[in-house]
């Protein structure tokens, strides 16, 4: 009896134009979202980025003795390994150190030295932070003219000291680099045979700012 109902009561439905009410009713698919919802805010600036850079230091380094890129003179060649200069370091100055500097170092390096490691022709460290200026000869030993406190270290001459520029006869004219440290700390602890190696080492790691000065000597 109960079948005999649905079935006419589907054709009083479907005489009438009516459709059945499905039990299953899917849900409407939700509408995509709006380009406004889907946007990324905008990415702040970068606060670092828009700073300004920083001046370039404005610490030099000169020298009354040797022009920069030009040739050094008799004065400052070494004396030994078939030169015969006068081995005298030549009188260098500075001025605009970094206000921070609680002292500065002296290297002096060969990079065309055919050896593969180049070499070390001066090295000088713990001058004091107010020292300015260094004289003509502050790398003889004997002479006494480095500031209190400031000491020299071992070059690949073997010894302490000045050791001017001595290239193998033939040679394009090599470079000579006098490389002025402001640091950080106020005294490179080494000992004192510490080879050039060892103390730039300490010097690099301590450097705040560098003033350079680069002269030239063949045969």
């Amino acid at each position: 009896m109960h079948r005999v109902c649905t079935v006419a009561t589907l054709l009083l439905l479907a005489a009438c134009g009516g459709k059945p009410e499905s039990t299953n009713t899917a849900a409407e698919p939700a509408a995509p979202p709006s380009a406004a919802t889907t946007e990324a805010p905008a990415a702040a600036p970068d606060s670092a980025a828009a700073q300004p850079e920083a001046p370039a230091s404005d610490f030099k380094l000169s020298s009354s003795d040797i022009v920069a890129g030009q040739a050094m003179t008799d004065a400052q060649v070494f004396n030994g390994f078939g030169c015969s200069g006068k081995n005298i370091s030549p009188a260098l100055a500075w001025e605009k150190a970094p206000a921070d500097t609680k002292s500065f170092a002296l290297m002096v390096y060969d990079p065309d030295a055919p050896t593969g490691s180049g070499w070390w022709h001066w090295v000088v460290i713990n001058i004091p932070a107010t020292t300015t200026a260094l004289p003509a000869n502050a790398g003889d030993a004997k002479a006494g003219l480095l500031p209190k406190g400031a000491s020299q270290g071992k070059t690949d001459f073997g010894s302490s000291g000045y050791g001017g520029p001595c290239p193998p006869a033939g040679d394009k004219p090599h470079r000579y680099y006098f490389r002025l440290h402001a640091l950080k700390v106020d005294h490179i602890d080494v000992p004192a045979d510490a080879s050039a190696a060892l103390v730039g080492f300490n010097v690099n790691g301590n450097t705040i700012a560098t003033a350079e000065l680069m002269a030239t000597y063949g045969r």
